[in-house]
């Protein structure tokens, strides 16, 4: 059984369970964090909790740990999944309380985590690349922040899968943002691009692993809009998230990227990510 942490107890994750007036459940009143675990240690966590914590600002949602205390909630659910390759997953919403849009006085947030096996990788993904179809973004205006209310991302995901893809490109006013659950890198005259940091992105951890690699690497890198025709006429487009880590997309719109084949940049780019990883 899958090893979860529900409000200070560790328990199996069958034996988790919430009020119905929990707000995460009604509202969708939560945020999130998903933590990649590398060799029975957690990759960049630091990162990762400033960023939960962040998430928890943004949305007036009380951070019920210090650092320390998710230090040991995070290392006992690994220890306790028994895996060295695994994602932690932690979801805090504003608690429970009688149904009322406007946030409830005195009510503790509801804590939950728990541990996934790492996602196995199909060899294709790497040596042929992924494809993704460009849709148009009708999200709300605070992407930055990491909420469970994904209901948008979901729908457009759906909407690649119903395509024959693997991940839907968000458009916004002719801008190309990020994917359904990635970000994004194009690559033109061995030249890096990615949408900036702000409101309608979320600042993904892996995004900003992949900034640094690139900066190491001596490989150019511009953090700027992108037009939809600047990625249908890139030589390389890459995907990146906690769970994928950083992949090429060889088609989009059913149309081949460059060669139709993972690039070159992309290579030497996942090469220092695995070094990185260790």
């Amino acid at each position: 059984m899958a090893n979860a942490y529900l409000n200070g107890e560790f328990l199996p994750i069958e034996e988790c369970k919430i009020s119905v007036l929990d707000r995460g459940f009604i509202f969708g009143d939560a945020i999130y964090e998903l933590i990649p675990v590398y060799n029975s240690k957690p990759f960049y966590l630091s990162a990762h909790l400033k960023r939960l914590n962040r998430s928890l600002e943004q949305t007036k949602i009380t951070n019920p740990h210090s650092e320390d205390q998710w230090i040991n909630i995070i290392q006992q659910l690994i220890d306790k999944s028994g895996l060295q390759q695994l994602s932690v997953y932690i979801q805090i919403s504003r608690g429970v309380a009688p149904r009322d849009h406007a946030f409830p006085v005195n009510v503790m947030p509801t804590v939950f985590a728990m541990t996934n096996p790492w996602p196995s990788v199909s060899e294709d993904m790497y040596t042929q690349g992924l494809s993704a179809v460009t849709v148009d973004d009708m999200r709300w205006d605070r992407c930055d922040i990491k909420v469970t209310s994904l209901l948008a991302n979901v729908m457009k995901k759906q909407q690649a899968i119903e395509h024959g893809a693997h991940e839907a490109i968000l458009v916004r006013d002719g801008k190309v943002l990020e994917g359904s659950a990635t970000n994004v890198f194009i690559v033109k005259n061995e030249k890096v691009s990615t949408a900036p940091k702000d409101h309608l992105i979320l600042p993904g951890i892996t995004r900003d692993v992949v900034v640094e690699l690139l900066s190491e690497l001596n490989i150019p890198l511009t953090e700027s809009a992108i037009t939809q025709q600047e990625l249908n006429n890139a030589d390389e487009v890459w995907i990146t998230s906690s769970t994928k880590e950083c992949v090429p997309v060889t088609r989009v719109d059913d149309q081949a990227i460059g060669t139709g084949k993972p690039g070159e940049l992309w290579a030497r780019v996942f090469a220092a990510y695995q070094q990185r990883k260790n």
